[in-house]
């Protein structure tokens, strides 16, 4: 039971996401998963961090703290205020305050304050030609908004399991790229080692970690209540669709934009 359900967890967002279930590990936030890029990240002085203004606080922190540490830079591309298409200028300013010194590029897939939808894929592009390390916090998101992890290609996936995913508190999901995969865990656990499932060896201390991205799921990710209530919420999302999810969502927002229009609103990040 430590083990089954937590496997199933893992395969039914790999499914939601389009990623290989060996690299999906649990993770309890998205603190936690920015964690296992910052404290792997070998930072440098002269160096920086790429994210938009007004990122949510947990894929903020780490980065502040390392660039401080480290004498690298963290620069922050705020919200065009000078642009009739804020999303499109805000894309753009993004792609140009990359570098050839940026170690990191990080954002959100869809901005958590004003909704702004970020261009993941050539932006991402742009992380790789600097060999950046590429980080997607997908919790505004995923769920509703159909992600191609295969398409993104991020280094780093997180998501909480809070939001459209329909699920409780304390529980999420980190997905791992090739440069991740094999990193140190910062978290060392007993139910991440190798063999940890023979409960008659535990005390056979093991050196090695169980295969793919399992090294960094979090301590006492089995919980009896919340594994299977994220697991029934995932099954009922994949159940309906994600596309299925998004066009009704589409046409409630659609409602609210006319009942606005008509008061003098406007949509501040039209869709394209």
């Amino acid at each position: 039971d430590f083990f089954s359900e937590p496997e199933q967890l893992r395969a039914r967002f790999a499914e939601l996401v389009h990623a290989d279930a060996e690299r999906v590990a649990l993770v309890p936030a998205v603190s936690y998963g920015v964690s296992i890029a910052s404290e792997n990240l070998a930072l440098r002085r002269g160096q920086n961090v790429v994210l938009p203004g007004e990122e949510f606080p947990s894929n903020v922190y780490a980065w502040m703290e390392r660039c401080a540490r480290e004498g690298a830079e963290l620069r922050i591309v705020p919200r065009p205020t000078d642009a009739q298409s804020v999303g499109r200028a805000w894309n753009a300013r993004i792609l140009e305050a990359i570098d050839a010194e940026t170690a990191v590029v990080t954002l959100t897939a869809v901005h958590w304050t004003d909704g702004t939808r970020f261009d993941l894929e050539p932006i991402g592009a742009r992380a790789r030609e600097v060999g950046a390390l590429y980080i997607v916090d997908g919790t505004q998101s995923i769920g509703a908004l159909p992600f191609d992890f295969a398409r993104v290609r991020p280094d780093l996936l997180v998501c909480a399991g809070y939001k459209w995913l329909l699920g409780p508190y304390q529980l999420g999901f980190a997905v791992l790229g090739k440069r991740l995969l094999d990193a140190r865990p910062f978290e060392l656990n007993w139910i991440n080692r190798e063999q940890s499932e023979d409960f008659a060896a535990l005390v056979d201390y093991k050196p090695g970690y169980q295969p793919g991205a399992r090294r960094f799921d979090v301590g006492e990710h089995s919980n009896p209540i919340t594994v299977p209530m994220l697991l029934e919420s995932l099954r009922q999302i994949l159940a309906w669709g994600v596309e299925a999810i998004q066009s009704y969502c589409a046409g409630l927002g659609r409602v609210l934009e006319q009942v606005l229009g008509e008061r003098g609103g406007f949509t501040l990040n039209p869709p394209e």
